[in-house]
């Protein structure tokens, strides 16, 4: 058991906390706040219980100088100051005079937001290298460290390891909220049932190889579908082909043929496009020129028929191009049922939490992870050094 932000102290305290406020600009404006919204909770409580508090997250790609320009913490820290009813002071330096001033004149309640942590990979990547003087530096400005950033957990940079590894240290609602509900899945209840969708099988190798060992099926939809069904010899015309992991489909198939259920029918289309004319077929009955978009309805029965006896399902990337409207079908109504099962349920990040939003579902599962690749790695078996680092209770 890690310690969290309740095992301490805060009162009058200089309080660190990794947020994860990685969110969406464009023309200027924040166009998802969702991410800031969900930290509030972690900063509420440290504000409520007297602390001083010193916020830090990255925002964006910082390779070069040029970078920096458009990925400024200033807008997340005037909508923070909008959410919060409060002012939040913002240090345009990530150390230095600027910084130490704002963090010496903070009292118990004022917020202050550093700038940008990767502003810091500009030279040198100390950032995300886990550069140990800026760990130790950026740990100086404080008395207690929190990480409330599941989004980077997978990571061991200096803003959290490294801070960690400098001061007495705890999870924040946020990532313990996480840890817990992803810590059912390291010895589920059975049957435990895995759906994965997207794109590419080569995204998904390491959660495969952990988790055909652990699941009683795993229904594999989205575009990496193609690739088992082409590994079973099947045409599958012009849909995407993870080419190079065709044998390792080969190979989970033949190891573990009772296990990997496929689509059996799907929407198809000439051209990758919402506007065209689309056919449902069986997998089997492919033309070359044709290419699939979205799983049919017998695919959504039999997914279906598997999801009715499951106690723990796991939800991995959606099962048709659902950025496209005309192919939502198959994710929309695998998610209906999946709502309706008496399972435990659990969305593993990105793009599927995405549709289960757009789609209305997002409320009406057990858990919406917030992390993409982290939640990811988490399932691949993976120790997440921003949560190792954390002190134990």
């Amino acid at each position: 058991m890690k310690k969290t932000i309740r095992d301490y102290d805060l009162n009058n305290k200089k309080v660190i906390i990794r947020c994860d406020f990685n969110v969406p600009i464009k023309d200027g404006k924040i166009t998802d706040d969702n991410r800031i919204v969900q930290s509030l909770t972690t900063i509420k409580y440290a504000l409520d219980n007297g602390a001083k508090l010193i916020l830090m997250s990255h925002l964006g790609r910082i390779k070069e100088e040029e970078d920096k320009a458009k990925n400024s913490l200033i807008l997340v820290a005037n909508r923070l100051s909008e959410l919060l009813g409060q002012p939040v002071k913002f240090s345009h330096s990530t150390r230095g005079e600027e910084l130490e001033n704002l963090v010496n004149s903070l009292n118990p309640g004022e917020v202050l937001l550093m700038e940008n942590t990767r502003f810091e990979d500009v030279p040198g990547k100390k950032e995300s290298g886990n550069d140990p003087e800026l760990g130790a530096y950026w740990a100086s400005l404080g008395d207690v460290f929190i990480n409330d950033a599941f989004g980077t957990c997978h990571r061991a940079h200096a803003s959290n390891v490294g801070i960690a590894s400098n001061l007495p240290s705890g999870l924040g609602f946020l990532v313990e909220k996480e840890v817990n509900a992803l810590s059912v899945l390291v010895d589920p209840s059975h049957p435990f049932v895995v759906i994965l969708g997207g794109s590419k099988v080569s995204d998904k190798i390491g959660v495969i190889e952990n988790l055909v060992k652990k699941a009683d099926k795993i229904i594999i939809g989205g575009g990496m579908a193609y690739t088992f069904l082409k590994a079973k010899g099947i045409n599958i015309g012009k849909s995407i082909l993870d080419e190079e992991n065709i044998e390792f489909c080969k190979g989970i198939l033949a190891n573990y043929p009772e296990k990997i259920v496929l689509p059996v029918d799907n929407l198809v289309t000439k051209e990758f496009s919402n506007d065209v004319e689309s056919t449902i077929k069986d997998v089997d009955n492919m033309g070359e020129d044709e290419m699939g978009m979205d799983i049919g309805p017998k695919s959504i029965e039999l997914f279906s028929n598997v999801l009715d006896s499951a106690k723990i399902v796991f939800w991995n990337g959606p099962l048709g191009v659902y950025e496209m409207s005309k192919f939502t079908n198959g994710t929309e109504k695998v998610l209906e049922k999946l709502v309706s099962t008496q399972a435990t349920t659990i969305l593993g990040g990105g793009d599927i939490v995405a549709a289960a939003t757009n789609l209305g579902y997002k409320e009406k599962v057990t858990h919406a992870s917030t992390g993409g690749g982290v939640t990811l790695e988490f399932m691949e078996g993976k120790e997440l050094p921003g949560v190792v680092s954390v002190n134990d209770k």
